[in-house]
C-alpha cells in the first residue's frame, strides 16, 4: 500500500481529492470508499458534494439511514438548537424530556394508529444492538435458545447477529461457530419454508427443537432485494401464534417508510411480536436503534440489558421532529407512494431493454442481472456518471437503489435516467 502523501493542491483538477490519510491509517475492511473513491465535503437533501466541488446525486442515502435526504434543514436546526439549549445531551436510561417527547411522539403517531401496545427497549444506538436485544428478549421470554432466520438474511454484525445472517463471507469473519440458529428458505417459488416449518415443528422426531424465535425482514436489503408477499408473511405469522414462538420483525432498513408505510410489514396486517427499528429512525442520519416488545414478552429485570449510549438525548429530538412532521397524517406515506411509482417505471424500462428483473418494493428496489458483473459494471459506471448507488445480493448481482424519500421528481428521473445511460454501458 502506498504511503505517499499527495495535497489537495497537488490534486488534479476533477480528480477525487486527498486519499492519503485514509490510504495510509485506515483499516482495509473499509468497503463504500472503495466504490466511491470521492472525498465527499457537504452535502444536501439528494446531492453530495466532493472537495473538488463536483455533486453526485445520491441512490443509496446511508445504506436508508438517511430516508429524509442530507441535513434536511429542519431537523438540522432542531439539532442545532438541541446541543446549544445546555440540554442534557448523554443520559444513559434516565428520565429527560427529550426522551420522554419522543416517548409521546412514537406513541401518539406511530403506535396508537396501528394498534401496537409494544414497549420501547432502547438498546444500543446501532441496528445490530437492536437485533441483539430482541434475540435475547425471545430467548429470555420462551426459555428456549434456537432462532429460525432465513437464506440471503441480514441482521448484524455482532456474534448474534451474524448467527441469523445468511452472508457467507460476512459468517466467516466473525472467526467462531455461530450457534443456535435455523436456517430456512425465504420465499421464492419452488419453496415453501412455512409447510417446512410447521412440519419439523409439529414432529418430535425431526431432529429440530422448538425455537425460541423467528426472525425475518420483509425486504430483504443486504440479500438481494427479495420482498416477501403479504400471504407468506401473514402464514409466517400466523404459524408463530400456533407454535407459541416469537415473531420478529427487522424493520431496520424496510422501515420508517421506505416501503410507503411506516412499517413495511403493514400491508401483511399482522402485528409482530417484536420489532428492530434503527437507521433512519433519528430523521438526521444520527444513530439511534429502537426494540419494540409485546407487553407480556418484557420479561426483563433490572439492569439485565444495558448499552453506554442508549440514551442519545440530540436524536430523541431530531426522531421527534421528524416523527411530528412526516408522520401525523398520511401525506408524507402518500408522496412516497407516488414517487415509488415513478421509481418503478422508470425501472420496467431499463429491465426491459437489458435483461434485467426488478426487486423488492416502494423505494427500497433492486435490478438483478444474472451475471454479477454487469452489476458490478454498472455501478462502477453510474459512480462515473456522480450516481451514488451501491451492489446487493450473495454474488453482488443486483443493482440496490434507496433514493431519499424526500428526493423531487426531477432528481427522480435524473437519476433513473443515469442508471440507464450506466446499465446500457455495462451491458454493451
Amino acid at each position: 500500500m502506498s504511503t505517499t502523501t499527495t495535497t489537495p493542491a497537488e490534486t488534479p483538477a476533477g480528480g477525487i481529492g486527498d486519499t492519503s490519510a485514509f490510504e495510509r491509517r485506515e483499516s482495509a475492511v473499509r468497503s463504500y470508499a472503495r466504490s466511491w473513491p470521492a472525498v465527499f465535503a457537504s452535502a444536501s437533501g439528494a446531492e453530495q458534494v466532493s472537495e473538488q466541488g463536483e455533486t453526485y446525486l445520491d441512490f443509496f442515502a446511508g445504506a436508508g439511514a438517511l430516508n429524509y435526504g442530507h441535513n434536511h434543514p429542519m431537523l438540522q436546526q432542531v439539532a442545532i438548537d438541541y446541543l446549544a439549549s445546555g440540554a442534557v445531551v448523554h443520559s444513559l436510561d434516565t428520565h429527560t424530556p427529550a426522551k420522554r417527547a419522543f416517548l409521546e411522539a412514537f406513541e401518539r403517531h406511530i403506535l396508537a394508529p396501528r394498534g401496537l401496545e409494544h414497549r420501547v427497549l432502547f438498546p444500543g444506538p446501532t441496528g445490530t444492538n437492536a437485533v441483539e436485544a430482541a434475540l435475547k428478549t425471545a430467548r429470555k421470554a420462551t426459555g428456549r435458545r434456537d432462532i429460525v432466520s432465513f437464506t440471503n438474511a441480514f441482521h448484524g454484525m455482532t456474534l448474534g447477529s451474524l448467527a441469523v445472517t445468511g452472508n457467507a463471507k460476512k459468517r466467516a469473519a466473525a472467526g467462531v461457530p455461530l450457534p443456535f440458529g435455523v436456517t430456512a428458505p425465504y420465499e421464492e417459488p419452488g419453496m415453501d419454508a412455512i409447510a417446512w416449518l410447521e412440519r419439523v415443528w409439529s414432529d418430535s422426531g425431526s431432529g429440530i427443537d422448538l425455537p425460541a424465535g423467528v426472525i425475518v425482514e420483509p425486504v430483504q436489503g443486504e440479500g438481494g432485494l427479495r420482498a416477501a408477499s403479504p400471504e407468506w408473511l401473514r402464514r409466517l405469522a400466523d404459524l408463530c401464534k400456533r407454535f407459541d414462538v416469537v415473531l420478529i420483525l427487522d424493520e431496520i432498513q424496510a422501515g420508517c417508510g421506505r416501503t410507503g408505510t411506516f412499517f413495511a410489514f403493514e400491508e401483511a396486517g399482522i402485528t409482530p411480536d417484536i420489532i428492530t427499528l434503527s437507521k433512519s429512525l433519528s430523521g438526521l442520519g444520527m444513530p439511534m436503534a429502537l426494540t419494540l416488545i409485546r407487553p407480556d414478552l418484557d420479561v426483563w429485570q433490572p439492569g439485565e440489558h444495558n448499552g453506554t449510549f442508549r440514551g442519545f438525548a440530540p436524536a430523541f429530538a431530531t426522531a421527534t421532529a421528524a416523527i411530528e412532521t412526516f408522520w401525523a397524517d398520511g401525506a408524507f406515506a402518500e408522496s412516497v407512494q407516488a414517487k415509488a411509482a415513478l421509481l418503478d417505471a422508470g425501472l420496467q424500462q431499463i429491465a426491459e431493454h437489458s435483461g434485467a428483473t426488478l426487486r423488492g418494493r416502494g423505494m427500497l428496489r433492486g435490478v438483478r442481472f444474472e451475471d454479477p458483473a454487469v452489476a458490478g459494471r454498472a455501478a462502477a459506471a453510474a459512480f462515473e456518471r456522480k450516481l451514488l448507488v451501491e451492489t446487493s445480493g450473495s454474488n453482488d448481482e443486483v443493482i440496490k437503489l434507496m433514493p431519499p424519500l424526500t428526493i423531487t421528481d426531477e432528481q427522480l428521473q435524473r437519476g433513473i435516467a443515469l442508471l440507464d445511460e450506466a446499465v446500457r454501458a455495462a451491458t454493451a
